[in-house]
């Protein structure tokens, strides 16, 4: 496949995922209101998401064996840390500031190739990780919540860091001769991160009887049940599935820095769905996220000899074609 085409594909899915990951929060935030804990949402999430991947679990049977650590660390960072993190930041800070600490990953993201991968970043890419992280300040409007934690905001600092972790491993599960199967790693990583979180969240003292009743959606009765499935095949499924096949065919930051949409779009279904009107500055900021993105995703998928983010052998087509192969 051509290199432009590569792009373009990667493109797509990476805003599939965003728009995917992006609509979880609204499908959420009822259930929660309806009487559910926020941890035992993750963990139904989680769970069912890990359930529904079974057959494929079965199917790249021979992963664990392949990829031991591969898998556990999607399952403990990807999965179950960037939201047990980001649930417990949410108890001690402002949603705003938690969202916000948690999308600097596209710059940790930035420093991780920089300083241990030890290759250079382009200018395109840094400039749009400043300008995407400027807009999420303005579309969660982080003013309005300054509320100075510090175990909170280091629990945020550590869903962002688990978030670092989700695109390295994305892509590092391409990166060899024998490419581990995109969907077998998300497939055994939401069972890891599932036992992790029943651990956690002890699912058995959950009130599951609010799952046979409805849900306000802005003065209409949803059905939970339908918010639910909604959460685990699309909130969950599809967001890995399209995001971890993103993240081959572009690279982990230019990826990165595009999640940050994940953001405009859960305001703005919020604002569609749940009544939560946006003020200027969050249209603004959403403007800004979106200038970010394309700043950072017009440079070319960066390869091994290149900068992160921009040209060379490898940005010119030679990325092998398994990478981004989703079987």
């Amino acid at each position: 496949m051509h290199a432009s085409q590569v792009r373009s594909a990667g493109l797509g899915l990476a805003l599939a995922s965003a728009f995917a990951f992006g609509g979880s929060g609204v499908a959420a935030k009822p259930l929660i209101e309806a009487g559910l804990d926020p941890l035992h949402v993750v963990w139904l999430r989680v769970a069912g998401a890990a359930l529904v991947m079974l057959p494929v679990a079965w199917r790249h049977r021979d992963l664990p064996r392949r990829e031991p650590a591969l898998l556990a660390g999607f399952g403990l960072l990807a999965v179950a840390g960037v939201q047990a993190f980001y649930f417990a930041a949410l108890s001690r800070i402002p949603v705003g500031v938690a969202l916000l600490v948690e999308y600097l990953a596209p710059a940790l993201l930035l420093g991780w190739v920089r300083y241990v991968q030890r290759r250079p970043v382009t200018r395109a890419a840094a400039l749009g990780v400043v300008l995407a992280v400027t807009g999420l300040a303005c579309v969660v409007e982080v003013w309005s919540g300054l509320g100075f934690d510090v175990l909170g905001l280091v629990l945020a600092l550590a869903a962002a860091c688990c978030q670092v972790g989700y695109f390295v491993l994305s892509d590092r599960g391409g990166d060899r001769a024998r490419p581990a199967a995109p969907l077998g790693v998300i497939a055994y990583g939401l069972l890891a991160g599932a036992a992790v979180l029943t651990v956690v969240a002890r699912p058995w003292n959950a009130d599951w009887r609010v799952l046979a009743g409805t849900a306000d959606l802005d003065g209409t009765a949803a059905p939970a049940w339908l918010l639910v499935g909604w959460i685990v095949l699309v909130a969950t499924v599809v967001a890995y599935v399209t995001g971890v096949v993103s993240v081959r065919r572009l690279s982990p930051q230019v990826a990165g820095v595009v999640a940050c949409l994940e953001a405009v779009v859960a305001t703005v279904l919020a604002w569609v769905l749940l009544g939560e009107h946006l003020a200027a500055p969050q249209i603004a900021g959403g403007a800004l996220v979106l200038v970010g993105a394309l700043i950072a995703q017009s440079s070319a998928p960066g390869g091994a000899p290149g900068p992160a983010g921009g040209s060379g052998p490898a940005a010119a087509g030679e990325r092998p074609p398994a990478r981004g192969a989703a079987a």
